[in-house]
């Protein structure tokens, strides 16, 4: 047997300079979602559903496209919570991450506290955190943040704890002080953690953004995406709401594809997670 036939088929390099694995991951979901597309459109122009009940997608992407400019700004505010509060989230995650990893005893005492407010439904506390925070941008900040805090937290904290021991004992027995420790071979082996904790927060932090401006909006006070759904209901205009639904669920998935690259390019060359599509 030559080593050719030992590599895995997904090694062999296919068009574009893309593996068959590769274009098996692009292609399969691309043609679900193609004839997913197709049959709605059908279903509605066959059963001739009013476009207030049902718009087909070739009328959502249409109003889409003739507000993009109305949409797009609203778009900006809403990243520029989401992108603010996952940039919060993810320094005092791993801040306090450390700080738990240095001690146990403060760790047991506000880990709970963390669950807590992982735990408190945000939908239920968003309405008190905006009358009490005068700014409504500092509000909505929050709220988001909220949501995508507790990931980051528990994962890098998972991470902290799960170094070797054998070799936390080897970095001493060779005279390395704990903040060496901690930064040659505690924050390295968390790294993957807290990456994955980070991919779960993009999209939270923007669920975060959108639940607190739907609170806000209801008062007039803000102009997020969330406000232009509410606007969009209120007023009937279901393609525009569509369209904005559409534009909210396009984000999230362009934030996570961007956090598993940035994860990917950070862990490709050393750690095993990035290389789970050598997997047979």
């Amino acid at each position: 047997m030559t080593d050719n036939e030992l590599l895995p088929e997904h090694h062999e390099p296919g068009f574009l300079g893309l593996s068959h694995t590769m274009w098996l991951r692009i292609l399969a979901p691309s043609l679900i979602g193609l004839l997913t597309l197709g049959a709605w459109e059908w279903a509605v122009r066959y059963y001739e559903v009013p476009r207030y009940i049902l718009p087909g997608p070739i009328l959502v992407a249409e109003t889409l496209v003739r507000n993009w400019g109305s949409l797009s700004v609203s778009l900006g505010i809403t990243l520029q919570i989401t992108f603010m509060a996952l940039a919060v989230a993810a320094s005092l995650g791993l801040a306090l991450s450390v700080l738990f990893a240095q001690s146990r005893i403060i760790e047991l005492s506000l880990f709970p506290y963390a669950v807590i407010l992982q735990v408190t439904p945000i939908v239920a506390i968003a309405p008190l955190i905006i009358i009490w925070v005068d700014n409504i941008q500092v509000a909505l900040l929050i709220c988001a943040w909220i949501v995508a805090f507790f990931p980051i937290l528990s994962n890098t904290t998972v991470g902290l704890n799960s170094t070797d021991r054998n070799l936390v004992d080897l970095f001493r027995l060779y005279g390395a002080s704990p903040w060496q420790v901690l930064w040659r071979l505690r924050l390295p082996t968390a790294m993957p953690y807290f990456l994955a904790g980070l991919r779960i927060s993009g999209g939270l932090s923007l669920i975060g953004a959108i639940v607190a401006e739907f609170v806000a909006g209801s008062g007039g006070r803000a102009s997020g995406l969330a406000y232009r759904i509410l606007e969009a209901g209120y007023q009937l205009q279901i393609p525009l709401m569509f369209a904005a639904l559409v534009l909210v669920s396009g984000t999230g998935i362009a934030i996570f594809l961007a956090l598993s690259l940035l994860s990917h390019l950070l862990l490709r060359r050393w750690h095993e997670s990035a290389g789970a599509g050598d997997r047979r």
